[in-house]
């Protein structure tokens, strides 16, 4: 009876536990009781955490204790928020915040000194906040997809970035802050409400790919003809009716390009003035030479 009696308590001791209060799914999958260093992958290079795909919409509170980490990746969740606790992580080299449903990035983003790259693609993001600039390491950025129309000046500090994604957001024309980065040699500006672009392009001197597909432009600038880095310049779905006549000076684009992915100039699907559709048709080097000719005859 006395051991019938201490199975029963056993049981509804077990029921209570599994009642007892959860720690979230992906927590209690990640730690398991284990320590939360325990997590961390240590390389050749850099101590790295990934959180990818766990279903989170809160940062775990022991994360901002991982102070060692260099790559953090927390992509593809549901996140809402970023707590000001990441400036905690101040040997952080690559970040990756993207494909969550963050509105804004935490002022204390700016405590990050080392960060070289950082992704916050697929969010809600309307702006960046200034601190963002004391990233002075800082060469990639990825802002793609989300609502931002401006850029702070301050941008103009980030003297080493080299690659800067602003694709499908809402900029009306390139931030000048832009024309400052002379490092950058990848700027994509493409699905924007971009309607001109500015003569001070011609300041990016290292640039080698442009894009600015599928806005509102009507017209290259001369001033673009003088970037001799460009191998990539994709202008498609646009509203061009005519071509700068020293676009031949573009001497490192090599074709005309159909593939998204090549290298050239990409010049389809604009309302391009005669002759210029069956120009293109030739090629680069009767597009060139027709440009070349026209000019000389002016």
């Amino acid at each position: 009876m006395g051991s019938e009696h201490s199975k029963n308590e056993e049981r509804r001791n077990m029921v209570f536990l599994r009642k007892g209060p959860k720690l979230p799914a992906w927590e209690d999958a990640l730690l398991a009781g284990r320590e939360p260093k325990s997590l961390l992958k240590r390389g050749l290079r850099y101590v790295s955490l990934s959180l990818i795909m766990k279903g989170m919409t809160t940062t775990p509170d022991f994360l901002w204790g991982l102070q060692e980490v260099q790559k953090l990746n927390l992509s593809r969740n549901q996140l809402v928020v970023i707590p000001p606790s990441l400036g905690k992580l101040d040997r952080l080299v690559v970040l990756n915040l993207g494909g969550n449903c963050l509105k804004c990035l935490p002022k204390e983003i700016g405590l990050l000194r080392n960060l070289k790259v950082l992704f916050v693609n697929m969010n809600c993001l309307k702006e960046v906040p200034a601190e963002l600039s004391l990233c002075r390491k800082l060469e990639v950025l990825s802002l793609s997809h989300n609502c931002i129309s401006q850029l702070p000046l301050s941008f103009t500090d980030l003297t080493n970035l080299r690659k800067l994604n602003l694709s499908n957001n809402r900029f009306v024309q390139i931030p000048l802050c832009i024309f400052a980065l002379r490092s950058l040699d990848f700027l994509h500006l493409g699905s924007n409400k971009l309607e001109n672009i500015a003569e001070s392009i011609q300041y990016l001197v290292n640039l080698q790919i442009f894009i600015v597909e599928n806005n509102n432009i009507r017209s290259l600038p001369r001033s673009l003809c003088y970037i001799s880095t460009l191998e990539l310049l994709n202008a498609d779905y646009n509203a061009i009716q005519t071509l700068p006549d020293d676009l031949y000076l573009l001497r490192r684009l090599r074709r005309i390009a159909w593939n998204p992915m090549d290298k050239g100039l990409h010049i389809a699907h604009n309302p391009l003035a005669r002759p210029l559709p069956e120009v293109v048709e030739g090629g680069l080097d009767v597009l060139f030479n027709y440009l070349r000719d026209k000019k000389e005859h002016n």
